[in-house]
């Protein structure tokens, strides 16, 4: 399959030269960068040795990677719904991927404060670009009423299942797609949508601005656009078998994934495309001449996936982890993460400070200068990204998980506790870990260390707050 390119260019674009603009906002602006499904093990700077990142692999080498970040959730919605309110998948008020028909999800109250409204107040200018999923269109939950001055993208998540989509929104209103109307693939949402990044950072660079950009790449379905980023790999990788998938009929482009004749390839191409979308902000950013005053921040909702012929077996996609997306061992929670901010961030520094995407809250409340007081399960990031004494720790983390009969972890220090099943069997005996010798979460300790197993048992208790909605067991649908 051949498509049209949309942007110009399909290189490394970190080299890009700057203007002499000058920024002239004390606090700096904020880009925070949510991979879709991309796993600890996808970059090249986390051991990756067949996907090309070198945008990405640059931005670490000039920046500070962290080895021990936690995703809010291991699926969508409640990874967001974490990273958006500061609080853990206890406290939080979405809890799991759960359907509003005929598109969208299960909003966001009205009175939740988001830390998009909190830089809102600081004096920031908000934009949202992706897939959000945190509402459907014209409900409480919009990105518009949570603190967005403007979206682009997918509002429903299910329908970012589908690349070439018959529309997307802006703000609320419908985008119509030309050129993938009927069974046409002209229009590459993720390229689109890339555009629009952009555009946002070019009207707004003389002003504070906070963007958000929750790409759909690398979620399935598994689908590239047949360029110069395809070629890298088109031949070079060993498939083993193609997928088939939803390709026509009544359901297209409703949520089931399409068909690829070459998974592998389509992976680690979208995979590297996504590398150049990231290369392509920091590029502007240079341009502009506004790159030394803006913290980029880049991550993953969660671990690897399975679906749409995905094979992180392949790929090593979890690293040196054990888990898939949906799992609450390692491999589904702890993600990549790299903060780039070039004269503050140490170049090449590498942290094992234990955090989660609740942090980000009073992080960036702290960076902004906002002085409002909020709720939140989350520690403050400034003093590690910055290389400076004080950083505080958190005393444990903790994740609920309502979807295969419900799951709970909580990690405190190296101990990592995990139950499955919780829905049927909440007094089920607790998984026990040691991380500092059992990363890959093999060896069940539980029976060893009862008094760990009790404290860990007790954190589980305390840190779940009973939902009306969201309830261990509920039907949720796919994300």
């Amino acid at each position: 399959m051949k498509t049209k390119l949309i942007l110009s260019s399909v290189g490394v674009v970190l080299l890009a030269s700057t203007s002499c603009a000058k920024q002239k906002n004390e606090q700096p602006n904020i880009i925070y960068i949510l991979a879709d499904d991309l796993g600890y093990g996808d970059l090249g700077c986390y051991g990756q040795e067949i996907i090309q990142t070198p945008n990405l692999d640059a931005m670490a080498a000039n920046g500070m990677r962290f080895t021990q970040h936690y995703s809010g959730s291991t699926v969508s919605a409640p990874s967001r719904s974490a990273l958006m309110t500061g609080l853990h998948t206890g406290h939080t008020f979405i809890r799991g991927n759960k359907e509003h028909k005929p598109e969208g999800q299960h909003p966001l109250p009205a009175g939740t404060y988001t830390l998009a409204k909190m830089l809102q107040e600081a004096g920031y200018v908000t934009g949202a670009f992706g897939k959000w999923g945190l509402g459907y269109p014209g409900s409480e939950g919009d990105p518009n009423n949570q603190g967005f001055n403007e979206f682009f993208g997918y509002n429903c998540q299910r329908l970012a299942h589908h690349y070439f989509p018959d529309y997307l929104y802006h703000n609320q209103q419908k985008i119509i797609l030309e050129g993938n109307q009927g069974l046409k693939k002209e229009q590459y949402a993720p390229d689109i949508i890339q555009e629009k990044t952009l555009e946002f950072i070019r009207t707004n660079a003389d002003k504070k601005f906070f963007l958000f950009v929750p790409h759909i790449i690398p979620h399935a379905e598994l689908v590239s656009p047949d360029d110069s980023i395809y070629a890298l790999y088109k031949g070079k990788i060993q498939e083993v078998k193609s997928y088939k998938g939803v390709d026509s009929g009544e359901n297209y482009k409703k949520g089931p994934y399409g068909s690829s004749q070459y998974p592998r390839t389509d992976f680690a191409a979208m995979v590297t495309r996504l590398d150049m979308h990231v290369g392509q902000i920091v590029a502007e950013l240079k341009r502009l001449g506004i790159e030394n005053n803006t913290l980029i921040i880049f991550t993953s909702d969660n671990g690897p996936h399975r679906e749409g012929g995905a094979d992180p077996d392949f790929f090593g996609s979890y690293g040196p982890l054990r888990g898939y997306k949906r799992d609450l061992f390692e491999g589904g929670i702890r993600v990549p993460m790299i903060a780039y901010w070039p004269g503050k961030i140490q170049a090449g520094g590498v942290s094992d400070h234990i955090s989660a995407f609740w942090d980000m809250m009073p992080t960036f409340q702290e960076l902004s200068g906002s002085k409002v007081k909020v709720r939140t399960d989350g520690i403050s990031l400034v003093p590690a990204l910055l290389s400076k004494k004080g950083q505080k720790t958190h005393p444990y983390l903790y994740w609920e998980f309502h979807e295969q009969g419900g799951r709970i972890a909580v990690r405190k220090g190296n101990w990592k506790g995990v139950k499955l099943n919780y829905a049927k069997k909440p007094n089920a005996p607790m998984l026990l870990f040691d991380l500092s010798t059992d990363l890959r979460e093999e060896n069940n300790i539980a029976n060893q260390y009862p008094e760990v197993v009790a404290e860990l048992e007790q954190i589980m208790k305390e840190s779940h707050e009973p939902s009306k909605v969201f309830n261990f067991g509920s039907p949720t649908i796919i994300q």
